[in-house]
């Protein structure tokens, strides 16, 4: 049986993708922020698969030393249970900001979670992934395009705009998925985005303030069920040979931003590794 993980799975489109692929036959392991989110979670994916194997662990991956003891728990379940083979890892978690807070690192909160925690999870995970010639999807959106990385303030402490932040940040998503490709396809690995669309979730309603969380109730009213983006992934995991292409919406590739250059991720790539305090390297 292979295994995938999934952040952000106990709701919205993480839980939704996590029911579909357990239909499919594969053994999730779903990366929660609290344990009451993930009971509720796996009693709802039990009650319509009751065969399903799924397997929750609880972690806050805005902060990084949290990301490195999930990757650690997660390492050893799949040494033992797992031959050390992992799938597929699904960085989904994500999180929506109306003002400028920072992690116990001092990062932008958006940039921590969007971007550097998926970076930081995959490089822990990364012999595992290459043991089973996996994949790697980020959660991404159509937003990324139309604006550039602020490499001179990529926090965006200087006259900060929570909309900017979160753009740049899906943009990153697209930027390390290209990077990952081009470091590690000889090795089996391959890398993908997906715009899921506008879905109704919490996602702006969760830590965030009275106005963004009232305009995003209003925007999500016209947004597709979960169900619908997790097809896409579910897509990209039970293709046996690995699709072709980077970004990916209802099933098919999408275009994407000209700023999804070999430069920019090069240098994101190497922003990232010193933020994280890691150096990718090769996989043996």
């Amino acid at each position: 049986m292979k295994t995938i993980v999934i952040t952000g799975a106990s709701s919205g489109i993480g839980q939704e993708t996590a029911l579909v692929l357990t239909k499919q036959g594969f053994n999730v392991l779903g990366v929660a922020r609290s344990e009451a989110n993930f009971n509720r979670a796996k009693e709802r994916i039990l009650s319509e698969n009751p065969n399903a194997k799924i397997t929750f662990f609880v972690a806050d991956l805005m902060q990084q030393r949290e990301v490195v003891r999930v990757a650690g728990e997660i390492n050893q379940y799949l040494n033992e249970k797992c031959n050390g083979e992992l799938y597929a890892l699904i960085n989904n978690a994500g999180c929506v900001r109306s003002w400028y807070m920072t992690t116990e690192e001092g990062y932008e909160q958006q940039f921590a979670l969007n971007h550097l925690a998926g970076f930081l999870l995959t490089y822990k995970l990364l012999p595992a992934l290459v043991k089973a010639n996996g994949r790697v999807i980020m959660t991404g959106s159509q937003s990324h395009k139309g604006i550039k990385v602020r490499w001179d303030d990529v926090m965006l402490s200087r006259g900060y705009n929570p909309l900017t932040a979160y753009k740049q940040s899906k943009l990153c998503n697209m930027l390390f998925a290209k990077g990952l490709n081009d470091r590690y396809a000889n090795k089996g690995i391959r890398a993908y985005v997906v715009d899921p669309g506008l879905v109704k979730t919490d996602i702006g309603n969760k830590d965030t303030g009275s106005l963004v969380s009232f305009i995003w109730s209003l925007r999500k009213k016209h947004g597709v069920s979960p169900a619908v983006p997790a097809k896409t992934y579910a897509y990209l995991c039970g293709q046996e040979v690995a699709p072709e292409g980077l970004y990916y919406y209802l099933c098919k590739e999408k275009k994407y931003s000209k700023q999804v250059t070999k430069e920019n991720a090069d240098r994101l790539f190497e922003l990232s590794e010193r933020l994280c305090d890691i150096r990718y390297g090769e996989v043996k």
